[in-house]
């Protein structure tokens, strides 16, 4: 029982501290920089929009006034059978980089994606979502990486405004966390995922994606990768967003992410390969590894739990339970506002957010294992 507990120790250490550190040294002592430089390449801007009546005129008022040459972009909106006054919206603005497309019925993003990559006419695309509102320089930082032949793909950052909040709070570290690995991953080959927000490819490149499939932001960039190209990272182009208020909402949101992750591993093993794939060990690493977590946690928990008898092992089993009891706390004390409540939330949130993204794997797992995943989306949050 002791070889459970100290591979499941293991599994869960290396995965979220040993792992970031190694990329991290490995970026230090052998980084591969990208030749960026000025480059005015022309740009297609698309996204899919779904009910989008509250921020789809700020979204398209904020794209065409990106520092960016008219003459070298156009916008190309598909509306997957919106049903409210989306469509008038976007038909009601005069400009001619602005091009709509529009469908009855609701038949998926990736259906409506793929039209507007192959009704695109420049080299350049660039995808993003209804919501997020992009810097003034975001398109122009994009490009220059493509002055780099090597690049394939290139993400930019997505940033959150500061919110109040328990899980606000808790996920804005977690999704810190989470740059500060992609860019470790990026400056050593590539980045295993693009943000959704904010990510540009090479035409040329892209290949329609399968209407089930739910995460192009990973997707799209793993299969450039295959092609020999470099999928990176940068900060220096972004885009803005609120972060979850709820555990709920940022649940639904990383339940939806992992079933993809699953959905990936099944449809592409060979990019878990080391003699097929350059981001083989970044793949098991970050991303499979993450999906065995939940299962590592419950076997340390029941492992020392089997030999408490021993004293290291009982300080082991009353340190999870104490680990646990702060998730609890966390989830009941949302409303809290004196100032005992105060320090409970920053002591509790943590625990309460890593608890509540290891439980969305599970869900994750049984909708991919038979429940299943709904293609289209469901809108995180009402604006």
């Amino acid at each position: 029982m002791s070889t459970v507990f100290w591979t499941s120790v293991i599994v869960i250490a290396y995965c979220y501290f040993g792992y970031p550190l190694a990329t991290w040294l490995l970026a230090r002592l052998r980084p591969n920089p990208v030749t960026k430089d000025e480059l005015v390449e022309g740009v297609s801007i698309v996204f899919s929009a779904w009910n989008e009546q509250d921020v789809i005129a700020a979204k398209i008022r904020n794209l065409l006034a990106v520092d960016y040459p008219a003459d070298k972009m156009e916008i190309l909106i598909g509306s997957d059978g919106s049903t409210d006054n989306t469509n008038a919206i976007v038909e009601g603005i005069r400009d001619p980089r602005v091009r709509f497309f529009k469908h009855a019925d609701r038949r998926g993003k990736m259906v409506t994606i793929n039209e507007l990559v192959a009704a695109s006419c420049q080299p350049i695309i660039i995808f993003n979502d209804a919501r997020q509102e992009l810097a003034p320089n975001a398109v122009r930082e994009l490009v220059k990486n493509f002055a780099d032949p090597r690049i394939g793909c290139v993400s930019g950052e997505l940033i959150f405004r500061p919110r109040e909040g328990q899980a606000a709070r808790g996920v804005g570290l977690y999704w810190q966390y989470e740059k500060f690995i992609r860019n470790c991953e990026s400056v050593v080959h590539s980045m295993l995922g693009a943000t959704g927000a904010i990510y540009a490819i090479r035409r040329e490149l892209y290949q329609n994606v399968p209407a089930d499939v739910v995460l192009d932001d990973m997707w799209i960039p793993l299969h450039i990768i295959k092609k020999g190209y470099r999928a990176v990272f940068d900060g220096a182009a972004r885009a803005f967003d609120d972060v979850a208020a709820t555990a709920e909402e940022e649940h639904r949101r990383k339940t939806r992410t992992l079933f993809g992750n699953y959905q990936l591993f099944s449809r592409m093993p060979e990019m878990l390969v080391p003699w097929r794939s350059p981001v083989a060990w970044q793949l098991f690493s970050h991303k499979l590894l993450r999906l065995a977590v939940p299962f590592a946690m419950m076997l340390t928990f029941v492992s020392s739990a089997a030999l408490v008898s021993y004293p290291f092992f009982l300080l082991m089993f009353g340190l999870q339970v104490i680990f646990y009891l702060a998730a609890f706390v966390g989830g009941l004390s949302g409303g809290g506002e004196s100032p005992h409540m105060r320090v409970v939330k920053r002591i509790c949130y943590v625990p309460y957010i890593f608890c509540v993204l290891n439980y969305s794997a599970l869900v994750g797992l049984w909708r991919f294992l038979g429940a299943g995943q709904r293609v289209t989306w469901q809108k995180a949050r009402q604006n």
